[in-house]
């Protein structure tokens, strides 16, 4: 067969780009080394509740031409994320508002928050911050460092806040009302049925092979006489891995996933997700899914999420955009622009982390370049 586009990942980028290719007239052959579509979005179902396999994923968006793309593929319900912190015995809401400062300090009104907030600031003394924990003081003050995001943020990256450059904190919201809404953007959601469902929809009538990684594939396709031809391929996996490491691996953050279906409890937590932000708790948050679309079910289903040091072979999750690993990728991405028949897309492709909704629009103009 020929193909006009070998697409090398199910995700949502590869998924979205297929089909718009598709719309376009052109025969696309997606494959995928997991046994399964849909990348990270992917979700199972289990005992009635979707459960998003690969951590949390809340559709949010202030990009109204997205929003209405994506509800083409499935209806989104009005969950709201509001996520809890635990801190100790002690529990807050986020992101960090008036509800947080009032639990923190006893106080009532935004003045009163303002003023605490800028007497620790004023007391630590920090001019220029040399690192994410004078970064954090300078912008937020010691309390809600030391109790909301030091433990975290330290279990996040695998290193002593004092470690970690500043810029990684360019800002920390601080909301002085009463809202536990942690994202700004107008449309948000989970779609009804789970992510899954908007991936088959998406990739409808286009070829799919799961279980096969883009050497596997090549060389499989190599050996036979009547192997498919591909005018152009997009790959959406690890840009370093692509050139066989031939400047060294860019350096990733990973996770692993603990999920255990409680049978006899309806309610675990009370939240869909509940951060622990003490560094001795060696997971950052459980997620409970049911709560994602309100669920009814006599059972729950928790997932424990545990971040870790990458290595090759494991699953890649969060590039780690440093200055050491910016430069190397900027090597990597000048041999990708030297490639003429092969276009780098999505979040291992491009080396940054992509909120879903980026992920689509990146992808549709990748498309519309395509043309």
């Amino acid at each position: 067969m020929r193909y006009d586009y070998l697409i090398v990942g199910a995700g949502l980028f590869g998924a979205v780009f297929a089909h718009e290719m598709k719309q376009k007239g052109k025969r696309c052959l997606v494959i995928d080394r997991r046994e399964h579509i849909a990348g990270n979005i992917y979700t199972e179902e289990i005992e009635g509740i979707q459960v998003h396999r690969y951590g949390a994923h809340i559709f949010h968006t202030s990009d109204k031409k997205v929003w209405e793309y994506i509800n083409r593929f499935a209806e989104f319900n009005h969950y709201v994320n509001s996520p809890v912190a635990v801190y100790g015995e002690e529990l807050y809401n986020l992101p960090f508002n008036m509800n947080t400062f009032s639990k923190l300090w006893g106080i009532r009104t935004p003045a009163e928050a303002k003023a605490v907030i800028e007497e620790q600031i004023a007391q630590a003394g920090i001019g220029e911050p040399k690192n994410l924990e004078e970064q954090a003081i300078s912008l937020a003050g010691r309390d809600v460092y030391e109790k909301l995001v030091k433990g975290y943020t330290e279990k996040q990256w695998g290193r002593d806040c004092k470690e970690l450059p500043a810029f990684i904190i360019k800002r920390l919201p601080l909301r002085f009302t009463y809202d536990n809404n942690y994202f700004n953007d107008p449309y948000q959601g989970i779609p009804k049925g789970g992510y899954t469902a908007i991936v088959q929809k998406l990739l409808a009538d286009i070829p799919v092979k799961t279980g096969v990684s883009y050497r596997e594939f090549l060389s499989q396709n190599e050996k036979k006489e009547d192997g498919d031809t591909f005018g152009r391929v997009l790959y959406t996996g690890m840009i370093d891995e692509y050139f066989d490491y031939c400047y060294g691996a860019l350096e990733y953050r990973s996770l692993r996933f603990e999920t255990e279906l409680i049978a006899d409890c309806d309610n675990y937590q009370g939240n869909a997700v509940v951060n622990y932000t003490e560094r001795s708790i060696p997971y950052t948050r459980i997620i409970e899914h049911k709560h994602f679309e309100f669920g009814k079910q006599p059972s729950t289903v928790i997932t424990r999420e545990y971040p870790c040091e990458w290595k090759k072979g494991d699953e890649p999750y969060y590039p780690m955009n440093d200055e050491k690993n910016n430069a190397l990728f900027a090597r990597y991405r000048k041999l990708a622009e030297e490639q003429d028949q092969v276009l780098f897309g999505g979040r291992l492709g491009q080396y940054r982390y992509y909120d879903m909704d980026k992920v689509i629009a990146e992808a549709l103009f990748m498309a519309e370049q395509e043309g």
